[in-house]
C-alpha cells in the first residue's frame, strides 16, 4: 500500500486532501501517517474530516482512523460515483477545501453532481468562493467539464453557517491545456464586504486600494452582506486579463487595522501585475492536481511555494507524471506537468 508522510514539505492539511482527491481518481489506497504534523494542532480538524467524510461518500471507500485528532488514516476506495451530496462541515472550517477534495473524482464521474456545501465560504488560507467562481473555475471549464457554483449565505470565522451549491457535468477525460500568457488586462475591479461590521472598514480598506494600484472610484464598491451568521470583512482585488482572471484576497482580523488588511492584498496583486506572469502563487497551487489529471499542462506563475512543492510530490506518488519547476527570470517561473506513463 502506498505510504505517505504528513509532514512532509509544508506538513498541513493540504497532503491529505491531494491524496484523498488522487486515490479517489487513481483507485490507489493508501495509508497517511503524521498528519498534519506541521501544524500546532496536529491531527484531523473538523474539517479535514469532513474532507474525509466526503471523499467516503464519493469514493463508497472504506476508511480507518477517520475521527478528531488523528493523526493516521488508511483510505480504500472503491470507485467514483456522481449524484447528488451534501456537506457541512459544522464549524467555520472551509468548506470550499472539503469541494477541493472530491472535485477532481467528480470531474470526470459517469454522471453529473450536485453538491450543497456548508462551512466557512471566506477563510484565510483557503480558496475564498470569488477565488473558486472568478478564476479556478473558468479554467476547469476549459479543460471540458463544465461547473458552475452560487454562493447561498457567506460563512465567516468563528461564525460559519456559509452555504453554496455546486453543479457539475462531467467528461469522460480531461483536456490539457497551456496558460504561458496573461494577454492584455481587460478590466480590473475591487469590492470590500462587510458583515454586521461597520461601513467604514471598507472604505479604509478601498483607500488603500485606490492608493496602491492608482485606480478610480468607479472600479471600487462596497457591500454590506446580511446574510451571514456572525462578523466578517473581505477585500477581494480583481484582475481579468485575456486569458485568466485573478483574485487577491485579504480578511479582516480582531486587532488588525482595515489599512493593514488591504496593503496584503495589494502587494500580492502589485508583485502579481510587475511580475507579468498570468498565474498567481494560489492559482498554481490549484492548477497542478487536474493538469496532472489531464496528462500535461504548463503555466508560469510566481516563485513556487512550499505548497505547491508540497503537492508536486504528493501528485508524483500517485500519477505516472512528472511536475518539472524552472525559473526563467526573477519572479517568472515556467511549471511543466508531462505524463510518463510508457
Amino acid at each position: 500500500m502506498l505510504i505517505i508522510d504528513g509532514s512532509q514539505g509544508e506538513g498541513g492539511g493540504q497532503i491529505l486532501r491531494s491524496s484523498l482527491a488522487l486515490s479517489l481518481v487513481s483507485g490507489q489506497p493508501f495509508r497517511i501517517v503524521h498528519i498534519r504534523s506541521g501544524r500546532k494542532k496536529p491531527g484531523l480538524m473538523r474539517q479535514h474530516l469532513t474532507a474525509v467524510e466526503a471523499a467516503v461518500a464519493v469514493g463508497r471507500a472504506r476508511v480507518e482512523g477517520a475521527h478528531i485528532g488523528s493523526q493516521q488514516l488508511t483510505f480504500h476506495p472503491q470507485g467514483i460515483a456522481g449524484g447528488e451530496y451534501h456537506f457541512s462541515v459544522g464549524t467555520a472550517g472551509s468548506c470550499t477545501l472539503v469541494l477541493q477534495t472530491v472535485l477532481p473524482a467528480l470531474l470526470t464521474a459517469s454522471v453529473p453532481s450536485q453538491l450543497v456545501l456548508e462551512g466557512g465560504t471566506h477563510n484565510p488560507f483557503a480558496p475564498p468562493f470569488d477565488f473558486l467562481t472568478r478564476s479556478f473555475l473558468p479554467l476547469i471549464g476549459r479543460m471540458g467539464p463544465q461547473v458552475s457554483a452560487r454562493l447561498l449565505r457567506s460563512g465567516f470565522y468563528p461564525a460559519g453557517g456559509g452555504k453554496f451549491t455546486v453543479s457539475i457535468a462531467p467528461v469522460p477525460k480531461l483536456l490539457p491545456f497551456d496558460l504561458m500568457q496573461r494577454g492584455a488586462i481587460l478590466q480590473h475591479s475591487a469590492r470590500a464586504t462587510v458583515a454586521r461590521l461597520p461601513r467604514s472598514i471598507a472604505e479604509r480598506e478601498l483607500q488603500v486600494v485606490r492608493a496602491g494600484l492608482g485606480w478610480d472610484a468607479q472600479c471600487c464598491a462596497i457591500e454590506e452582506d446580511t446574510s451571514s451568521h456572525g462578523p466578517g470583512n473581505v477585500l477581494c482585488i480583481e484582475i481579468a486579463g485575456e486569458q485568466v482572471t485573478e483574485v487577491f484576497t485579504g480578511f479582516g482580523e480582531l486587532g488588525v487595522s482595515a489599512e493593514k488588511v488591504a496593503k496584503r492584498a495589494v502587494r500580492e496583486a502589485q508583485e502579481y501585475l510587475a511580475a507579468g506572469v498570468p498565474v498567481g502563487c494560489h492559482l498554481a497551487d490549484q492548477l497542478l492536481l487536474p493538469m496532472a489529471l489531464a496528462g500535461g499542462g504548463r503555466f508560469r506563475t510566481l516563485a513556487p511555494t512550499r505548497h505547491a512543492t508540497t503537492n508536486a510530490e504528493v501528485i508524483r506518488k500517485f500519477l505516472p507524471v512528472e511536475v518539472t519547476m524552472r525559473e526563467l527570470a526573477a519572479n517568472d517561473w515556467e511549471i511543466i506537468v508531462e505524463n510518463k506513463a510508457p
